[in-house]
């Protein structure tokens, strides 16, 4: 029973519900592989493998009695360190933070806990959750287990990490900049940034979030498979009228036209070649489960991420920028600094012309994915960055910026992105993504699976130097 690490997740809950195997066996096969590997990777920064072990045994006795465990029954999953975890240390990633422990869980956690959900540890983000790069001071830095000079991703990267190399079969993350589908690409994974609303978010430990926090910012899981995504999506959207936006909307919402749009480069973004390469072959495997396939040009994109840079940094401004220069964190700082230099801070007026411009964008995309029921675009214009490379310089942090069109547009919009991994290419990990209209992720998570279906399984890996 050694190697139960290397379930998915839905075999997990099967077995476990049937007793064939035990949810204990299941959790401490997980935390055997994360003492094997998690010391090379450091992805996992809160452990808590008492806590993970009860959980477990609490399952089994549930399904002694003939009780139902769960969906997730037995299934391991990691949490975010940015989200409250009761008993834990919610830091962000900061030394500012390392003794703000929670007194309750944040619904997300609470959602995967009633699904019977084991969670194994807390993974690694930036400071502040700021970057497509997962260091800080006070945990240090993750490394992608396909390769200690790729990033993981951010700012859910300890996520990524963990679920590639088989510490877990989900990993929570959260995206309000990519932080989601970014992390999923770089590590070989599928991520799905759910539509605003869809799974509710509150931390009890801080205040309610800023306008752009709660405009744009959303939690979602990252996954070796698509069945497993569609498992934890749909334990993490349970309703918790703690958070006000969370929507009663049904996952299931009947039939759609099976015709996807293809756009290899959004607002004239120069697209890598071997992406190009991965896009049309993604659009070829599409056509042949029956979907109809037009490449068009989409509504703008750089509107909204320039929405998002106002919204995200004037909520930044508002305090958040004298953390930044207290905690001292040298990437964070730069970060925010050529941030700063590509946003100019926004009075009242201008904040009530992003909030009106946002309603028009997102009309237009609205009518856009009503004729086609979903979009097949890049995720980056890059292959998956170099360690570190956005802090080499300011110039390249703007390269990278530009690179990042679809990560930063889309949750200014609302709308629910998925990353599909797809392969490889020139050595890193390779992916697609999809983005379909509002609370319409059984499109996408469809659409997805036919992707999926053409690839080899996406297996965990031992971390490669």
């Amino acid at each position: 029973m050694s190697d139960l690490w290397k379930l998915s997740a839905t075999e997990i809950a099967t077995k476990v519900r049937t007793k064939e195997i035990s949810a204990t066996e299941v959790t401490q096969s997980h935390l055997d592989r994360i003492d094997a590997v998690n010391p090379t990777l450091n992805a996992i920064v809160q452990h808590m493998p008492e806590e993970a072990l009860s959980a477990a045994a609490a399952v089994d006795a549930k399904i002694a009695k003939g009780e139902d465990a769960g969906p997730m029954a037995g299934v391991p999953v990691t949490i975010k360190v940015n989200i409250d975890q009761k008993g834990h240390a919610t830091t962000n990633g900061l030394k500012l933070l390392k003794d703000l422990i929670a007194t309750e869980d944040s619904p997300i956690v609470s959602n995967m806990r009633k699904a019977g959900a084991v969670i194994v540890g807390r993974t690694n983000t930036p400071a502040f959750s700021l970057r497509w790069f997962t260091k800080n001071d006070l945990h240090g830095q993750t490394l992608n287990p396909h390769g200690a000079g790729i990033t993981p991703g951010g700012s859910s990267g300890g996520a990524s990490s963990s679920v590639a190399s088989g510490m877990a079969p989900v990993g929570h993350g959260t995206d309000i900049g990519g932080s989601i589908r970014y992390p999923a690409y770089a590590s070989g994974l599928h991520g799905l940034r759910p539509t605003l609303g869809r799974l509710p978010a509150y931390n009890p430990s801080g205040a309610d979030r800023h306008i752009g926090g709660q405009m744009m910012a959303v939690g979602g899981p990252l996954t070796r498979t698509m069945d497993d995504l569609d498992l934890s999506f749909r334990a993490m959207a349970a309703e918790d009228l703690r958070d006000p936006w969370w929507t009663p909307a049904p996952i299931d919402q009947g039939n759609f036209s099976r015709r996807a749009a293809l756009c290899i480069r959004p607002d004239g973004m120069d697209v890598h070649p071997e992406i190009e390469t991965a896009l049309r072959n993604a659009a070829d495997i599409l056509a042949a489960a029956g979907w109809e396939i037009d490449e068009v040009e989409t509504p703008p994109l750089q509107p909204a991420a320039d929405i998002n840079a106002q919204l995200w940094l004037a909520e930044m401004r508002m305090g958040v920028d004298k953390l930044v220069a207290k905690e001292n964190e040298p990437d964070s700082k730069h970060v925010f600094e050529v941030m700063q230099s590509l946003s100019a801070p926004v009075d009242q007026a201008g904040l009530l012309n992003a909030l009106q411009g946002r309603i028009t964008h997102l009309r237009d995309w609205q009518l856009f994915l009503q004729k086609h029921s979903v979009l097949l675009c890049p995720i980056s214009a890059e292959l998956p960055f170099d360690q570190q490379s956005d802090v080499e310089s300011a110039d390249r942090f703007k390269e990278i910026m530009r690179a990042q069109l679809t990560q930063l547009g889309l949750p200014a919009l609302g709308l629910p992105g998925l990353a599909v991994a797809t392969g490889s290419a020139a050595g890193k990990p390779m992916g697609v993504q999809l983005i379909a209209r509002r609370f319409r992720e059984d499109i996408l998570i469809s659409a997805g699976r036919d992707i999926e279906a053409a690839f080899p399984a996406v297996l965990p890996i031992d971390p490669k130097p």
